[in-house]
Order: structure tokens, then C-alpha cells, then sequence
């Protein structure tokens, strides 16, 4: 695996739903990132909020580092992703929530070894600097221990259906070379989209390695999207389809 030229292209996926408190903060600080032999393009996707989310996405209208997408109705965020996937034109390929959940500081540590030629899909793992349990709601507590409990025992199916071991397989940070995604199709719309493009790129031939990053977990009352009961059943579907169907 050769290197990447310098300078290369970061192409960031931000899909953007209902993110009036944090988006613009999330945007300026990702425009406002520098990292050297890497140019970052930016394509934002606003799935047509209603909290006032697309008017602060279209300030950004005009920036030459940022790519809009205006989506006419949310279909969720793996929707979201997907169109902008699309539309990336960059060497790698990253998804940034708009939530402030994660740390734009770690770019440079996920980004290295893509760069250096040694990896072409790197994952970065919650668990390494957060312990066992990466959510921790004080608000929340149950909660809480629902979606911890959950996130091991759907990481254990992960691994042992594809004779693999992570510790975090359903990152929001999945950093990998645009040639990864060559040939492979996706079709789920939800939060499914990281279980379909996690195991296809393993069964493409494509094995992450974990790198930790800081992250701060946030609560339903604070805005987290997931649905407890209906989400777990499109993981599963998604599970089957992607670990058995076609590629």
C-alpha cells in the first residue's frame, strides 16, 4: 500500500438534523481545523430541520471549503451519510456528527497511518480512554446502562460473525480511503448505515484498527436521537443483510 500524495484530501461528511445548539459551533471549529499536507473539504448535510438548523447550515452557503446538500425531508442520518458519500471527493473519507460528541483534536492520530500508506481503515475507539462504559448520563442513568449493555453484546455478534475483535465497532468514526467503498452498495437510512458499512468493508477484505478518542457521551434529554426499542431491530436486519447478502 503506497502512501498518499501530499497534499491529500479529507473529505468530512456532517450530516445535520436538528442541531441548533451545536451545529454552528461544531462547523466553525471544523473550518477553523489545519492540518498540515491535508486539504479538508466539508459537505454538510441538512435533512430539512425544524429547530432552525438549516437556516445556521446556510451561512456556510459560499464558503470554498464547504460542500451543501439540502435534503428535502429527513430520512435519517445514514440517508444523510450516504448522500454525501456521494458527492466526497476526497483521498479519505470521515462522518463528523454535528453534536460536539467527539473531539475534532483526533483527526491528526486517525488520519496518520491512513496517510503513511499503513492502513486503509482505521476506526476510532470510544473505549480507549472511557473504561467499559463510553455513555455516562447522570441525567440518565438507565438508560445509560441500557446502551452499554447493548453496545457489548451487538459488538460480541459483530465479532464472533466475522472473526474479528473490536472493542467499538459502531464508532461514529470510521476513517478509511475513498477506494474502500469501490464496488460496494448501500441501502440503509438509520443509525443501520454504521452496521452495513462496518461489515462490508470487513468483508470486502478491509480490517480496522483501533485508535481511542476522546469522547463525551450526550443524553436523550439532550438531544440523542437513537430509538430503544425500534433502532436495535433495524441493527439486527442490518446484521443479516450485510453480513450475508451481496456486496
Amino acid at each position: 500500500m503506497k502512501p498518499l500524495p501530499v497534499p491529500c484530501t479529507l473529505s468530512v461528511i456532517v450530516p445535520v438534523f436538528n442541531e441548533r445548539a451545536t451545529a454552528g459551533k461544531a462547523l466553525d471549529a471544523l473550518l477553523a481545523k489545519e492540518i498540515p499536507g491535508v486539504h479538508i473539504e466539508v459537505l454538510v448535510v441538512e435533512s430539512n430541520s425544524t429547530d432552525g438548523s438549516r437556516e445556521i447550515v446556510l451561512g456556510y452557503r459560499g464558503h470554498p471549503r464547504v460542500k451543501l446538500i439540502l435534503e428535502d425531508q429527513p430520512q435519517g442520518k445514514g440517508h444523510a451519510v450516504r448522500a454525501g458519500l456521494a458527492q466526497a471527493t476526497g483521498d479519505i473519507l470521515l462522518i463528523q456528527d454535528a453534536d460536539l460528541e467527539y473531539d475534532l483534536d483526533d483527526y491528526e492520530e486517525l488520519l496518520a497511518p491512513i496517510v503513511a500508506g499503513r492502513q486503509t481503515f482505521v476506526l476510532g475507539s470510544r473505549h480507549g480512554r472511557a473504561g467499559w462504559a463510553i455513555r455516562q448520563f447522570s441525567d440518565q442513568p438507565v438508560q445509560a446502562f441500557v446502551l452499554n449493555t447493548a453496545h457489548w453484546t451487538f459488538t460480541l455478534l459483530i465479532d464472533l460473525s466475522l472473526g474479528i475483535w473490536l472493542m467499538d465497532p459502531f464508532t461514529m468514526y470510521k476513517v478509511f480511503r475513498r477506494e474502500c467503498l469501490d464496488g460496494l452498495t448501500f441501502t440503509c437510512n438509520r443509525f443501520d448505515f454504521d452496521w452495513e458499512l462496518l461489515i462490508k468493508l470487513i468483508r470486502r477484505g478491509y480490517r480496522p484498527v483501533e485508535i481511542p478518542i476522546t469522547y463525551r457521551s450526550r443524553s436523550f434529554k439532550q438531544g440523542k436521537k437513537i430509538r430503544l426499542l425500534y433502532d436495535p431491530l433495524t441493527w439486527l436486519v442490518a446484521w443479516a443483510r450485510a453480513r450475508f447478502g451481496s456486496l
